[in-house]
Parts: C-alpha cells; structure tokens; sequence
C-alpha cells in the first residue's frame, strides 16, 4: 500500500518547519536521520524520500548532506509552481533539477509541481501541457499538485492570510477539479498523459472529498499518488479508524505517503510547524505507520 515515504513536508520552507527556533536545522536533520533508519528497520522496500524542497535549493540540501541525513534517504523530492510563487519560468526546471543533481547522486522526484486557475483555467491547461513536455524524461516521478480546489471555507494549512495577500487565494484553486465538482478543462490534457503523471492530493481528517478522490483519480488513470498522514492527528478520537479508512481506500495506488506537521501539545512551540520537543515521539509515529499500512 506504502511505496514509499516522505519525511516532512517542505523542511526549508518557513511556513512548514519552524527554523527560527531550530537554527541550523540540527533538530531537523537528526529527526530525519533517526526517521530514516526507523522506516529501513520496519520495511526495507520502502522508499525513503526527503521531504520536496520549496524552494529548490542546493544549498539547504549541501546542509543536509552534511549532516548525514542523505545517508538514510532513497530519494531526494522537490516542488516547484513557476507561474504561482517561484520567480522563474517552467523553462527553467532543467536547470533546477541539475541543481540538486550536483549535490547528490540520488532520484530526484517532482512531489509537487501545479499551476492555479487564479488567473483563468486556461493558464493551467497550456501550463500543464507544457510542464508535462519539459519534465518528462528529466524526473523519475511526478506529481500534479492537485487533484481538488480546496474548498473556499476552510484554510490554506500553513500559510499566512496576513502577510501573503492575493498570492494566499491561489492555494484554492490548484486543482484539476472545483469545489463544485465540476472539471476544468486541464483535466482533459491530464487525462490525455495516460498515467505519465501522478497526483498530490492532500486530505483533511474526516474529509468528505475521499471517495469523490478515488473515483476521479480512476476515470483519470492515475497510478501513483502522493498523500500524507498527519502526526498532529494522531491524538484525536478516532485517528486510527480514520487512518484505516484512508488508506484502506487508497491501497489500489502506489502511494508515497508524507509524516508531517507536530501536535501542538507536543511542539517546542504550540503550533504544527514547530519542531517536537520528543524527535523521537515522530519516530516513532513513522515507524508504526509504515508497520501498519506498508505491508
């Protein structure tokens, strides 16, 4: 069901790892190598992949490096949305895989490239066209970021309404479906990539939108999906049944599932972005996920 796992989720982006408290990334770093040899211990035809790099840079993954954290990694993943939030085009992905190229002999895996439909469904669909032309051949995987709009009530997990203004409202219209169920028209050259191209699709706890998800990423042809399990959920009633029902419906697909974002009670500071006070309490979430769901 497990074909491989993610170690965090953007580590080097402000928004999702609290690096003002852990300068330097050392919390970081001997997390991820505990984590790795955790998930090698539990099953050794697990994948390991450090967490997409947002933004994509050598240097935080030099750092890594040279911590040891590459050491217990399989793969290396990067994000990248040229015409959202990166200031550089979709004809510079070649320079920036070879960037990371340099600085590790391991795949480099797309876990999350996406164009919204902020600006009008038709920049997605040319976007993806061309997306899909440049990468294909250069990354061993990639993952179109996402399947759904997220939907207009709830928050954009990790962002910052305040300090972000209108690139904020992108978040809610990165998917190849609205929150209306309706499809957009990239769904057409999507489907037209015959399964060359897999899906993030993040779910909340309890979300209604999984089996729509199922049935979407079928009709679309989709083999490989990126999801994740939350370590912040795993405290509330009712984690483990919901846990089960995810990934019960997604045991069809090869599934890279992320470990990410800290229960607040158990946070350095009480937010999901702040390193543990216990590395080991993640650890040990990991492990017992991949013991559970990687058969």
């Amino acid at each position: 069901m497990i074909e491989a796992v993610m170690v965090w989720n953007e580590p080097n982006n402000t928004s999702h790892w609290d690096f003002g408290i852990d300068q330097g990334w050392h919390t970081f770093a001997a997390m991820a190598r505990a984590t790795g040899q955790a998930v090698r211990a539990e099953n050794a035809s697990v994948k390991r992949v450090l967490g997409g790099l947002s933004p994509i840079d050598p240097r935080f993954l030099a750092h890594m490096a040279g911590q040891g954290v590459l050491d217990q990694m399989d793969v290396v993943a990067v994000h990248g949305f040229p015409l959202d939030w990166n200031l550089w085009s979709i004809e510079d992905w070649p320079e920036k895989l070879e960037s990371v190229r340099r600085v590790t002999h391991l795949p480099v895996w797309v876990t999350e490239v996406g164009i919204s439909t902020f600006a009008g469904d038709a920049v997605q669909a040319e976007g993806l066209r061309r997306t899909a032309q440049v990468l294909r051949g250069r990354a061993e995987r990639i993952h179109w970021y996402s399947l759904f709009d997220l939907p207009q009530q709830w928050e954009a997990t990790t962002r910052h309404k305040q300090r972000e203004g209108s690139s904020y409202f992108r978040h809610f219209h990165m998917g190849l479906i609205r929150e209306d169920g309706t499809p957009k028209p990239a769904v057409r050259d999507f489907a037209a990539l015959g399964g060359e191209m897999g899906i993030c699709q993040w779910f909340h706890y309890q979300d209604h939108r999984l089996d729509d998800a199922v049935r979407w990423l079928r009709e679309l042809g989709v083999k490989k999906l990126r999801t994740g399990l939350s370590w912040s959920d795993d405290h509330r009633d009712g984690c483990e049944a919901w846990f089960d029902k995810q990934m019960r419906a997604l045991e069809e697909f090869e599934v890279t599932v992320t470990f990410c974002f800290t229960p607040e009670h158990r946070g350095v500071v009480p937010h999901y972005t702040s390193p543990p006070q216990d590395p080991g309490e993640f650890v040990d979430f990991c492990a017992r996920m991949v013991r559970r769901y990687a058969g």
